[in-house]
């Protein structure tokens, strides 16, 4: 089978490198997966370039967490699947349910392969079928980004309810379909961006507001004032450091900061006595369980959610779907079609 594997060491993009594996076989309770999408997510370039946890691979890697297809064979025993089933890989495959107890691993990282192959097996429990009305790229967009940003809305906290404001920052992956999964659940979204095409883009999806962070940098009292100063109840928080004071003040008496990623550096006011002062709080979001990613397609079938999907790479393409990704220059998520 066709794959690209990160070399052992690699710190840089050089070290992805295509080449091939002898195709995988199911073993008891396991599926072979005919993989038809990936999609990358910012921890996946942390990864390549040896900058995730741990360092760098010690040994080579298939990256990618996230990614669809469907059921080509099943080892003895399963259940879950059959033949032909559409499905996606669970981004941790160990997490069926309940609260997070440990530190577990994800796929596409050490010590765990990951999607951007042409065969994958997963356990049965590490695999859930996806909405009938996504096709494969738009399911590969989920498995991360998706159950990230519907454990933040409904799960981490205080879940959210109608007629609440959802802010979200930036319009990367998780914070787009954020955006759509929370205005289908009867909120207000209000999101930040570097450009104005993109606030644009923002609004047409249902953004009430939005807030270019480049020509407002005070942009946390651009939300306070379109909130008639009461702040928002739920921030999804995916710049960590750098933009935690901002998101302390924006959000609103009792409400939630969903801590998420760290994407505006290392370097910041991180201070959390506004919290104490609030009543408000914050909560670490690690991706999810996979009953999670199960309840999410169904509120996506329900609500005829499409994910936005802003490039769709070849497989022959794929370190220029990493570029573009580490760009910033997207919208939504960037796909590779296997």
């Amino acid at each position: 089978m066709k794959l690209y594997e990160i070399q052992k060491g690699s710190t840089t993009l050089d070290g992805l490198l295509r080449t091939e594996r002898p195709d995988p076989q199911p073993g008891p309770r396991e599926v072979l997966i005919r993989v038809r999408a990936t999609s990358l997510n910012s921890r996946d370039q942390a990864v390549a370039t040896g900058k995730y946890a741990g360092g760098p691979v010690p040994r080579n890697l298939i990256p990618l967490s996230d990614g669809a297809g469907e059921v080509a064979s099943v080892g003895p025993g399963t259940t879950r699947f059959k033949p032909g089933d559409r499905v996606a890989g669970s981004f941790f495959p160990d997490w069926i349910d309940g609260a997070a107890r440990e530190r577990r691993p994800g796929l596409g990282a050490t010590p765990l392969d990951g999607m951007l192959a042409e065969y994958v097996v997963l356990h049965e429990d590490a695999v859930v079928a996806i909405p009938a009305s996504l096709s494969f790229e738009e399911a590969a967009t989920l498995p991360c980004a998706g159950v990230t940003a519907w454990h933040a809305l409904m799960f981490a906290g205080n879940a959210l309810r109608p007629g609440e404001t959802v802010l979200c920052l930036g319009t990367g992956g998780v914070s787009i379909i954020a955006l759509q999964l929370a205005r289908a659940a009867g909120a207000r979204v209000i999101i930040t961006s570097s450009s104005d095409e993109k606030v644009k883009r923002a609004k047409a999806l249902g953004a009430s507001d939005g807030v270019n962070y480049n020509t407002t940098p005070d942009w946390d009292q651009e939300v306070l004032k379109l909130t008639g100063g009461k702040g928002v109840e739920h921030i999804l928080e995916v710049g960590g450091i750098g933009t935690l004071a901002r998101s302390f003040r924006a959000v609103a008496f009792g409400g939630k900061i969903a801590l998420i990623g760290v994407l505006a550096g290392s370097t910041g006011d991180t201070s959390p006595y506004r919290l104490m002062f609030k009543g408000a709080h914050m909560h670490g979001v690690n991706v999810g369980s996979r009953a999670m990613f199960e309840s999410m397609n169904r509120a996506i079938e329900v609500n005829k959610i499409k994910p936005v999907v802003d490039r769709v790479f070849s497989f022959d393409d794929a370190l220029e779907a990493y570029r573009v990704q580490a760009s910033g220059n997207f919208f939504g998520k960037v796909v590779i079609r296997v």
